[in-house]
């Protein structure tokens, strides 16, 4: 059998291979695509994952794909499926990281300390703090309640906000789809934590951002492509919201001349939120070897994906 795994996950998992196996390691994309055409398992991550699909393509006999990645969006899905390729992902390996960075645009908006650090850099002395919000008291609606977004409740509930979740089915007294899109004007922070999928694609657009209170905040640190880049500058612009925390955008990377660089009250944080660690690469190591064993031995596999739901 043979495995196709980043060379830089091989002083941690090499030793406990198992020795019956043909242990291929990478160190670039290129590498991995031709090592991946006659193998029968692949960790393909790589920097970017657009080159993690092309490997995928040329694996046409692949039976599992391992990424420590939780969103899926740029892999071909469909093609995996009707391969029949088991995936597992590494929904969890960063929770508690992207969790605390989606809090942190939460006070970083409420505060307003990205002027603060404006200020500082042009040596300006302020005595009015540029930002008054407080947390305690204010609503968040947490769109996404899964492993993430239950985690960024918890982090909130901490510091006085009312947490009301939103999930696809509405499962555990969250709100569905058709009742959040009702109540958008109750809170003060609408946070995006879902999963990337079709159906998440510009769920944030005008009409959303119209039904939002005029001095909410939009904090996203799930997928850029879950607003309507141009609905939301409008909003911004016309101060029908007060403002948006972006962690990831639609592109990426942002190029220099886009319009979301420069509108107001826009604040970015280059989708650094999962990268904000020491430890995910190991743990994603530590998961892919339970998962090997779990693979051979013919047990159930921690984070299979819905190849259909697409997480």
């Amino acid at each position: 059998m043979k495995v196709v795994l980043p060379a830089l996950a091989r002083p941690l998992v090499e030793a406990r291979m198992p020795h019956d196996l043909e242990l291929c390691w990478f160190t670039s994309a290129d590498e991995a695509a031709a090592m991946a055409v006659d193998a029968d398992i692949a960790w393909a991550d790589t920097q970017r994952s657009e080159d993690t699909a092309d490997i995928i393509a040329q694996a046409a006999r692949l039976k599992w794909l391992s990424t420590i990645r939780a969103g899926l969006d740029a892999l071909p899905l469909d093609l995996l499926r009707e391969r029949g390729t088991i995936v597992t992902n590494g929904m969890g390996l960063n929770a508690e990281t992207v969790a605390d960075y989606a809090v942190m645009g939460v006070l970083v908006a409420a505060k307003r300390f990205d002027e603060v650090v404006r200020l500082a850099d042009r040596h300006q002395w302020t005595l009015d703090a540029p930002g008054r919000v407080e947390l305690s008291g204010s609503r968040a609606l947490v769109i996404g309640y899964g492993t993430i977004g239950r985690m960024i409740g918890d982090r909130l509930t901490a510091f006085g906000v009312e947490v009301v979740g939103a999930t696809r089915s509405g499962r555990d007294r969250t709100l569905s789809p058709d009742q959040w899109r009702g109540r958008l004007g109750a809170f003060d922070w609408v946070v995006l934590a879902a999963p990337s999928t079709g159906e998440t694609r510009a769920m944030i657009g005008a009409d959303e951002l119209a039904a939002m209170k005029p001095g909410a905040w939009l904090i996203n640190i799930a997928r850029g492509d879950m607003i309507d880049n141009a609905a939301l500058i409008e909003a911004i612009e016309k101060r029908r919201i007060a403002g948006a925390f972006l962690d990831p955008t639609d592109p990426e990377p942002l190029p220099p001349d886009d319009p979301l660089w420069s509108a107001p009250n826009v604040i970015h944080s280059m989708h650094l939120a999962g990268r904000s660690q020491m430890s995910m690469f190991r743990r994603g190591a530590e998961l892919f070897v339970r998962n090997l064993a779990a693979f051979r031995e013919e047990r159930p596999m921690e984070n299979v994906v819905d190849l259909g739901a697409g997480y």
